[in-house]
């Protein structure tokens, strides 16, 4: 079962603390890839702009500073509002993006309920998975049989 959670919102992408600007984005959470979350903005492109990162990390980050390197994510106060703030950082550039905290905090209540915290590597099917890629084949029988052994032919035929 593939089953997809998605979230329709507004950030706010900080010019400046006096400057930000509106950007669309959607939260997408599949139980098919359960450790990851997605964010897609929508800047006005023909191309969105996707970040794909560890849905642990969303979580800690409604609470506390959390994430290092090319994803940071910490609550604070702007204007008397909860919001989120994500710092994402690339190759292209940097961007400091503030969520609303009550809009975040509902999608990842729905994506917890899904597939609760700790039950992700069920859902992975590794052992499955694993099973598939050991499982012997038809021309693994070439490899099994020892070339030196007394039953096999020696090089004149005997």
């Amino acid at each position: 079962m593939n089953t997809v959670v998605e979230r329709e919102l507004e950030l706010r992408l900080v010019l400046s603390p006096e400057r930000s600007i509106a950007v669309p984005a959607r939260l997408v959470y599949a139980a098919a890839d359960p450790f990851a979350v997605s964010v897609t903005f929508h800047l006005g492109s023909q191309n969105p702009v996707h970040w794909t990162f560890a849905r642990e990390l969303l979580v800690e980050g409604v609470f506390r500073p959390c994430g290092h390197g090319d994803v940071r994510i910490w609550p604070s106060k702007v204007g008397g509002r909860n919001v989120l703030l994500m710092a994402l950082s690339s190759p292209d550039g940097d961007a400091l993006l503030q969520a609303p905290s009550v809009a975040v905090s509902a999608w990842l209540e729905r994506t917890l309920a899904l597939v609760p915290p700790g039950t992700e590597h069920e859902r992975l099917e590794m052992d499955a998975g694993l099973a598939r890629l050991l499982e012997p084949a038809p021309a693994d029988d070439l490899w099994r049989g020892d070339p030196w052994s007394e039953e096999a032919p020696g090089p004149d035929g005997e």
